[in-house]
């Protein structure tokens, strides 16, 4: 199935690119809505993390979103701090 990326890579119109995909302009615009975050939406940015496995490292980490804070000593469960991560992202 071709999507959104194919049709900005084009460089087509609309109407071009959704004739020659044999898909309807309607449809393809609601699914370009959808990508858009609307006004009142957050966009969430990630940074990479580079976790290393130093044994000798006492550092933690403190994240903090907005009111909460999240701090991760070494040691930590990766499947944790991922869990509480999409928690947090769900319940904003």
């Amino acid at each position: 199935m071709v999507g959104i990326a194919e049709y900005k890579a084009s460089g087509q119109s609309v109407v071009a690119w959704c004739a020659e995909n044999d898909i309807k302009p309607q449809q393809l615009w609601y699914w370009l809505k959808k990508e858009k975050p609307s006004s009142g939406e957050k966009t969430i940015s990630w940074l990479p993390l580079d976790i290393s496995n130093d044994a000798d490292s006492q550092t933690s980490l403190l994240v903090i979103v907005g009111p909460i804070a999240v701090e991760v000593r070494p040691g930590f469960d990766p499947k944790l701090l991922l869990d509480v991560v999409n928690t947090l992202k769900h319940n904003d």
